[in-house]
């Protein structure tokens, strides 16, 4: 699954690099859901926020579902302030296991799982998650757009990224 980096996000107001909190910020997404629908693609259709699952009393809460019409599965967004940790992907592998195992009808495909984030390293990202991987996701978000030069530098980074994986 080829996954959109970054996500533009202006259209929610926030200013960049402002301090605002996670929760701002996921209310910020709410107040704007036709928007965010938008920017995540075709297909999308809100489910949830905040939406809690708990096991061996422990509660624990998903920023966002969705449900993907097209992909036929459910997609967990999680909102992450900074710079992405891996336990920031531990924790997404949780709530995508709890949805697979325990949510998700039979006939529906694997939960995805995306993480946006500020800041984040390819590295924690690839040793963290299994070569395989097809499930969990970790994309940067913007506030602004970027300028045309941040523009370019990232076309041509996905350009020779995209070009590096097909010579695999």
């Amino acid at each position: 699954m080829q996954l959109k980096d970054p996500y533009v996000l202006e259209f929610i107001g926030l200013p960049e690099n402002s301090n605002y909190s996670e929760s701002e910020l996921e209310q910020k997404l709410i107040d704007k859901l036709e928007n965010f629908l938008l920017e995540l693609g075709n297909g999308f259709t809100f489910v949830a926020r905040q939406n809690r699952i708990s096991f061996d009393d422990k509660h624990f809460k998903v920023d966002l579902v969705f449900y993907n019409r097209i992909l036929r599965c459910f997609v967990l967004i999680d909102l992450k302030i900074g710079e992405l940790k891996h336990q920031d992907i531990g924790q997404m592998q949780m709530y995508v296991n709890y949805y697979d195992r325990l949510i998700k009808l039979e006939d529906e495909n694997k939960t995805i799982g995306i993480i946006l984030c500020q800041n984040k390293s390819e590295a924690v990202v690839e040793f963290t998650l299994p070569e395989n991987n097809q499930q969990i996701f970790a994309s940067k978000y913007l506030t602004i757009l970027p300028s045309k030069e941040d523009l370019m530098r990232i076309l041509n980074y996905k350009d020779q990224y995209n070009f590096n994986n097909q010579e695999d």
